[in-house]
């Protein structure tokens, strides 16, 4: 096998592979035979047909065949004699069967970028303080006794108020046509939770059982829902009833009604204080994680290969479209098309790619490996996520192509932990603290 490597870019290699003319006649005869013993040619008895006759009638069907098997057959002998690190499936891009028997295939390789490590050990990071605050227990409480009101039909003349349950029927008008996607009838809407969107659910305030409004709303550009994402739409609302929530006294009884492990409201009051606290402790890695890889990724400057970045565009992609589905809806319902979605998810999809090869560099550097106890808690920790037993979640990732990106997870995990490990942490600046602070409360309004 001659191999003859040129570098396109500092991502691609071009390789041009040439096969001797015995290996290749040596396949093209076991075709033909295998062809002899199974195709029908009027005139001539199966088994006996004269090689002649069937390239003149087979040729081009035999040599496609032949020449895939060829280039799975030695496409990896290929790259691991010229020590090339492929990245992702090449592109076949000419193959040929010249007059000298030989066979040529021309494959476009995408490479594993180079670069030089930047230091990776000690990275500062700020890290917020995640102590709980009495306003945040205040507030969880508060959600209990909302969780645990009962609800009553309202006096005819009563005006619909924060925490009361508006049922309404809803049309939505996007520049005067109506939006099919946004329409509804009898519809709960739990004023002030802010699922609807807080200025929906602030406009109903005020109103009575059986008043009918109008009113816009403008959505940002951000907003989770993409047929009102960026969208000024008018709403045509006719409230058919209202209930009000009646909320439990705050008291030891109404802690042994949250829970049996309660016996008084300070019970309860430690109880939220401990979960919200471990709550903040578990975010509080995944933001680490992301602080982290933002300034590994700043400190190292590198290209990535394309079709990885359009392969992570791809699942976004994915991803959004099942989420409609589970709404009813379509990306052309939606009013939203791939090219936005590609626009949209690049930068993104870019950080994931030069992320993985940072810290795969890492786990090189570092010896970072998956043992069979890290794979054994992966398997434990779905089982308890999704009530099943370790078994049935080992024969779900039975297959190789469900193990895989399984497997790449648990080690990144492992490698971040490590980054986390060697970390340097200091405490936030003023102005940062005061910014995240604003975010939560913004976080808890949406």
């Amino acid at each position: 096998m001659d191999v003859v490597v040129e570098t396109v870019s500092d991502l691609t290699r071009k390789l041009t592979i040439t096969l001797p003319q015995e290996e290749v006649q040596k396949e093209l005869d076991k075709a033909y035979r295998k062809l002899n013993k199974e195709v029908k040619l009027k005139g001539f008895r199966r088994g006996k047909i004269p090689r002649t006759v069937l390239e003149k009638n087979f040729k081009d069907q035999v040599q496609a065949d032949v020449g895939e098997q060829l280039v799975q057959a030695t496409y990896f002998d290929a790259v691991e004699q010229e020590k090339i690190d492929p990245v992702v499936h090449p592109d076949i891009v000419k193959h040929d069967f010249p007059e000298d028997g030989t066979f040529t295939y021309v494959a476009m390789v995408d490479v594993r970028p180079e670069f030089e490590m930047k230091e990776y050990k000690g990275i500062e990071v700020e890290k917020p303080v995640t102590e709980v605050s009495d306003e945040e227990v205040e507030a969880e409480l508060e959600e209990l006794r909302r969780k645990h009101a009962v609800l009553r039909s309202a006096d005819e003349d009563y005006a619909i108020a924060r925490d009361d349950i508006a049922i309404v029927d809803f049309q939505g008008f996007h520049e005067g046509k109506p939006m099919k996607e946004v329409h509804n009838e009898d519809y709960s809407v739990d004023v002030g939770s802010g699922r609807l969107g807080e200025d929906f659910e602030e406009k109903l305030i005020g109103m009575k059982k059986g008043e009918k409004t109008l009113y816009e709303v403008d959505f940002p550009p951000e907003y989770p829902n993409p047929v009102l994402a960026g969208k000024t739409v008018e709403f045509k609302v006719d409230v058919k009833d209202v209930k009000q929530r009646i909320k439990p006294e705050l008291d030891d009884e109404f802690a042994k009604d949250v829970s049996d492990e309660y016996e008084t409201l300070e019970d309860l009051k430690k109880g939220i204080r401990e979960e919200l606290q471990k709550k903040k402790e578990e975010a509080l890695e995944g933001d680490l994680d992301d602080r982290i890889m933002h300034k590994l990724i700043e400190l190292n400057e590198f290209d990535v290969p394309e079709k990885l970045v359009l392969y992570e565009i791809e699942e976004m992609i994915k991803q959004t479209e099942e989420n409609l589905k589970r709404a009813g809806l379509t990306l052309e319902s939606a009013g939203i098309t791939r090219e936005e979605l590609v626009e949209k998810n690049r930068e993104v999809a870019v950080k994931r790619v030069k992320g993985d090869f940072l810290l795969k560099k890492i786990a090189e550097l570092e010896d970072i490996k998956l043992a069979d106890e890290d794979i054994e808690r992966g398997y434990q920790r779905i089982a308890d996520q999704y009530n099943m037993t370790v078994p049935e979640v080992k024969q779900f990732f039975k297959r190789r192509e469900e193990i895989l990106p399984f497997l790449n997870e648990l080690l990144n995990e492992k490698i971040l932990q490590f980054l986390r490990d060697n970390a340097t942490f200091v405490e936030p600046s003023e102005d940062a603290a005061a910014e995240e602070g604003g975010a939560q409360e913004s976080g808890d309004d949406a």
